[in-house]
């Protein structure tokens, strides 16, 4: 399981931190309501669990475009593997920058890429 305390000692003590003012995390949580279903608001059963995986080498040029950014000077990304519960963790994103509009974007970017170009979610 992922530490968020322990990942943010490690971002303020790495040598970007004199650079960076905000760090933001995201926590993507298995749940219940299918995905068309909260964006499309098509009916369906509730999700039970869920099949996950990723490219490890697209995550990776995500991360790497997303350090392209405007004052984006830190991240670490954790994604899960395989067979999925409701409640279990997806996956943790940590991104930090210099400003809050840089770093929010920052975040928006990579998670979305991540999630549209990287992953694979197979809902049960």
């Amino acid at each position: 399981m992922v530490d968020l305390n322990q990942w943010l000692l490690e971002a303020k003590a790495d040598p970007s931190a004199a650079k960076c003012g905000m760090y933001l995390t995201h926590s993507g949580v298995v749940r219940e309501t299918a995905k068309a279903q909260v964006r499309q608001g098509v009916e369906s059963a509730p999700v039970t669990g869920m099949f996950f995986s990723y490219d490890k080498e697209k995550v990776d040029a995500a991360i790497e475009e997303a350090y392209t950014l405007p004052g984006i000077y830190y991240i670490r990304v954790w994604l899960a593997e395989g067979e999925l519960s409701v409640g279990d963790d997806i996956m943790y994103v940590l991104i930090g920058g210099d400003i809050r509009p840089h770093v929010i974007d920052g975040l928006q970017f990579l998670v979305g890429k991540i999630k549209s170009e990287c992953v694979k979610e197979i809902e049960r």
